[in-house]
C-alpha cells in the first residue's frame, strides 16, 4: 500500500494542491459499472486512512459479495484534496481484485454440482500474491500453495537424474523427515506415471499435466475408490472446456487464468452533493 502510494503521489499531487481549495468537503461513491464480485475493500479502506485519517470511510458491500451495475461499494467522506489523491491507487487495487473474485465465480459456477474445486496458481502478480489469493477465495476459489516454501511440487524439470522411483521416494523422505508437516504433490503427464505414484503412501497429491478427458477418466478409475492422494487437472483450462473436465471426477482443477489474464472490472469513483 505505501509503495503504491509513493508511486502515484510522489512528491506531492499537484493538480489537487493547486487546484482544489484545501478547506473543500466532498462526499465520493465508489460504484460498480458492471456486475461482478467485490474483493479488496478493506485495502481500499486502509488507502484512503492513509492518505488522510481524518477521511470517513464506510465500506458498504464486504468480499465475496454479488454485485449489479449500479451498486454502491464504498463510501468517502472529507476532504476533497485527500479524496482525489487516494482515489486511483484505492481503485488500482479494487478493480483488479475485483476482476479476479468475478472470474473466479465464473469458474467456481461453471463446476457447479461436481466434486471438483477450483484452484488458483502461483501466475500471479510479483508482490500481489496475498492479495491475489484472497480475491479467488472471495470469489470461491481455493488457495493453491501460497510459494515454493508450503508444499513441494515435484515437476519434469525437478527430476534430472535417472535415479527414478527409488531415488524420488529417497528424496520424499529426506524431505518429510525435515518437515513432517509439508504436503507432497508430484506431476504426472502420462498415465505409466500415474500408477507409479499411486503405489507411493507419502504422495498427497497427482498433478495430472495436460491429459485428455478420456486419461483423466482414467486416472480417477485407477486411484479407485481411495481419497488419497488427490487428484488435480492442470493445463489450458478454460470456462468452455472446465466443466467437462469436473465431471471426469477430478478433485481440483487449477486455472492459470483466474489471476496472469484477469480483466480488470469496471469501478469508479463518483463524487455526489454532501
Amino acid at each position: 500500500m505505501a509503495k503504491a502510494l509513493e508511486e502515484d503521489i510522489g512528491t506531492g499531487d499537484l493538480t489537487a494542491l493547486y487546484f482544489v481549495p484545501a478547506d473543500r468537503r466532498a462526499t465520493a461513491l465508489l460504484v460498480a459499472r458492471q456486475a461482478g464480485v467485490i474483493a479488496g475493500t478493506s485495502l481500499a479502506e486502509g488507502i484512503f486512512r492513509k492518505v488522510d485519517a481524518s477521511l470517513e470511510v464506510s465500506v458498504m458491500i464486504e468480499d465475496g459479495s454479488r454485485v449489479a451495475p449500479g451498486a454502491i461499494v464504498m463510501k468517502i467522506s472529507g476532504a476533497a484534496r485527500s479524496i482525489l489523491t487516494a482515489e486511483r491507487t484505492a481503485l488500482n487495487f479494487m478493480q483488479r481484485l475485483s476482476g479476479i473474485a468475478t472470474q473466479t465465480h465464473e469458474y467456481v459456477k461453471a463446476v457447479d454440482g461436481t466434486q471438483a474445486r477450483i484452484l488458483d496458481t502461483r501466475k500471479t502478480t510479483p508482490g500481489w500474491r496475498a492479495l491475489e489469493k484472497a480475491a479467488v477465495v472471495s470469489g470461491g476459489g481455493t488457495n493453491h500453495r501460497m510459494g515454493l516454501y508450503d508444499r513441494v511440487m515435484v515437476k519434469d524439470n525437478h527430476l534430472v537424474s535417472e535415479g527414478g522411483m527409488q531415488e524420488l521416494r529417497q528424496s520424499i523422505h529426506r524431505l518429510l523427515a525435515d518437515h513432517p508437516d509439508v504436503e507432497v504433490e508430484l506431476e504426472a503427464d502420462r498415465l505409466e506415471q500415474v500408477s507409479a505414484f499411486l503405489t507411493m503412501e507419502e504422495v498427497d497429491y497427482i498433478l495430472l499435466d495436460n491429459m485428455s478427458l478420456d486419461e483423466l477418466r482414467q486416472a480417477v478409475e485407477m486411484r479407485g475408490m481411495r481419497t488419497r492422494p488427490m487428484l488435480e487437472a492442470s493445463g489450458g483450462v478454460t470456462l468452455q472446456t472446465v466443466r467437462a473436465i469436473a465431471k471426469t471426477g477430478v478433485d481440483f482443477i487449477s486455472v492459470g487464468a483466474l489471476t496472469h489474464s484477469v480483466q480488470a472490472m469496471d469501478l469508479a469513483l463518483d463524487f455526489v452533493s454532501s
